[in-house]
């Protein structure tokens, strides 16, 4: 029997010629991934393992960007215990205030991820950068303390289903519409320790700021991890970006997949996932009667280059609704800049919305945006749960760049109409 193209990226790391579902490895890794949040906890297990330096400086990263810039004391000590282990050992790829981002925008942007990868994150939606062909997977700040340390980490080979994407999305829907339709086909817990691998001719319509959306929220449904093909779009975005040559891998055309589902994409519509589990789908269309009290657009999910010009296309020249906040949250510094010159964040600001250095800030109920009891919110984010972006009788809505500009215009949840 054949490997999928996760099971033969495993298979190059652990040495070994194949191997399958359910099999326990050892793999080297390429790079290990913590935040502002978990890469403390990381550092005092690694100093309690009592190691002393790690595997390969230059393939670390630490990225603050859940509290920072520093929202209060706690936020503060624990960026100051990441400067100084970054320091210590020379990590190479550590991202501060003023060239920080969000973590999972900011290093493919950067080309510190790469095809072929394995890579480990102290953070859920690591398994984004299965959207330049790697396998990637969130894990805990123990496992990233000893990824730290040794540059392995041991992985049970996940079983895969197979996404075969037909068609093209209709110019009001994006990769985010697309992994909530799936996420509310299969439910959160429907591809649970699985990769989720899309593959067919839809593949090459979608662009990389959809696939690293798609793969981001690949946790939602609880998969070990998303991917996608190395294709063109994926070697035109590596091209003089990429610092290291990548590998190409690919499915064997007799891999085993637990289940195939095809999806067309021009079938798709505006979808919003309702309180308070992101299978809670429903389209955008029957929710109008439901008001919002605040807008969040962006995060490690949606704020990339083409969720700004989403957004950009559907306030310029209008107003946000009387009693709606509009928080727009650029993911990195380049895309921070690119909306100044481009335009976009003057729009934003005579449109009535605010525009936020990067942060992951409301998407974890962190701050730039908490909500109050009983009020409501659309957000771009990726988690819905209760209490997720402030009071547990708060709501969170999650939809496309499109749905949550459309509606911060009219202040009820309102399908796009570009």
């Amino acid at each position: 029997m054949g490997m999928t193209m996760t099971q033969k990226i495993l298979a190059a790391h652990a040495g070994l010629e194949s191997v399958t579902a359910g099999q326990l490895i050892n793999a080297k890794l390429d790079l290990v991934l913590g935040n502002d949040i978990t890469t403390p906890v990381a550092v005092n297990e690694f100093k309690k393992a009592g190691f002393d330096g790690v595997f390969d400086k230059d393939h670390i990263a630490i990225v603050l960007d859940h509290f920072v810039p520093n929202k209060d004391i706690k936020a503060a000590e624990q960026s100051k215990q990441c400067r100084e282990f970054a320091c210590e050992h020379c990590i190479s790829h550590f991202y501060d205030v003023g060239k920080m981002g969000i973590e999972h925008a900011l290093l493919p942007e950067q080309g510190v991820v790469t095809a072929g990868d394995c890579i480990i994150g102290a953070d859920s939606h690591t398994c984004t950068y299965g959207a330049v062909g790697a396998f990637s997977t969130g894990v805990g700040s123990t496992d990233m303390a000893a990824g730290m340390a040794t540059g392995m980490a041991w992985f049970k080979v996940p079983s895969a289903i197979k996404f075969e994407l037909s068609g093209k999305l209709p110019k009001n829907c994006s990769g985010k519409d697309l992994i909530l339709t799936i996420i509310g086909m299969i439910g959160v817990d429907g591809a649970l320790y699985k990769s989720m691998e899309f593959t067919g001719e839809g593949v090459k319509t979608l662009s990389m700021d959809d696939r690293l959306c798609i793969c981001n929220m690949a946790i939602e449904a609880g998969a070990k991890n998303g991917i996608f093909p190395v294709d063109e779009v994926t070697e035109k975005y590596l091209e003089g970006r990429a610092e290291r040559k990548g590998r190409k891998f690919e499915a064997d055309k007799d891999a085993d997949y637990e289940q195939v589902i095809g999806i067309d994409l021009s079938k798709l519509v505006p979808i919003v996932s309702c309180p308070h589990l992101p299978e809670n789908t429903k389209p955008a269309k029957e929710l109008g009667n439901i008001k919002i009290d605040q807008v969040v657009i962006g995060s490690c999910t949606n704020g990339r280059l083409e969720d700004m010009e989403a957004a950009y296309n559907t306030l310029k020249g209008k107003k946000v609704a009387d009693g709606v906040r509009v928080i727009i949250i650029p993911a990195t510094m380049q895309i921070y800049k690119e909306c100044i010159r481009r335009g976009y964040a003057e729009a934003f600001v005579d449109a009535g919305a605010v525009i936020s250095t990067p942060t992951c800030g409301p998407c974890l109920g962190g701050y730039m945006g908490i909500l109050a009891k009983g009020e409501r919110c659309i957000a771009t984010t990726n988690r819905n749960f209760v209490g997720r972006m402030g009071h547990v009788e708060s709501e969170v809505y999650l939809a496309s760049p499109y749905t949550a500009a459309a509606s911060a215009l009219t202040g009820y949840i309102t399908e796009p109409s570009l």
